[in-house]
């Protein structure tokens, strides 16, 4: 197997709700397949699919809630834009779950969970060219 993600789906409880929220936050979407919306990124899709039908598509129960072991990260090139995009994030329905702050690695960086409660990490980090 290739070390590659192509696609990170995404099970949402709300998806026009879902879909607007992302909209508002630059993202372009590509809603031309019936129940399933499908972000373009840089190099790598993010879609977004009905929370129900992506548990009944993995055979798996959609009951459970917490944290989800894992996050998505946005990385940016200063510290202050990290509380541009956080304060975008605010404004497009998003709920800040912590504000941007020098962290242990060396960095900055500050948290969001979208409608859905999955957790983006917006960073700043001085060390982006080593990874």
């Amino acid at each position: 197997m290739k070390a590659k993600i192509s696609i990170i789906t995404l099970g949402v409880k709300n998806l026009v709700k879902s879909k607007k929220f992302y909209a508002k936050l630059g993202f372009k979407a590509n809603d031309k397949y019936k129940g399933i919306i499908f972000f373009k990124l840089q190099n790598l899709t993010l879609a977004l699919f009905p929370q129900k039908e992506l548990a009944e598509d993995a055979t798996v129960s959609v009951k459970g809630s917490g944290f989800r072991s894992f996050t998505l990260a946005h990385n940016v090139s200063s510290k202050k834009k990290v509380d541009a995009v956080l304060a975008e994030a605010k404004k497009a329905g998003g709920r800040i779950v912590k504000f941007g702050q020098d962290v242990s690695w060396g960095g900055y960086s500050g948290y969001f969970k979208d409608p859905d409660g999955f957790l983006w990490e917006v960073a700043w980090n001085p060390f982006m060219d080593l990874v």
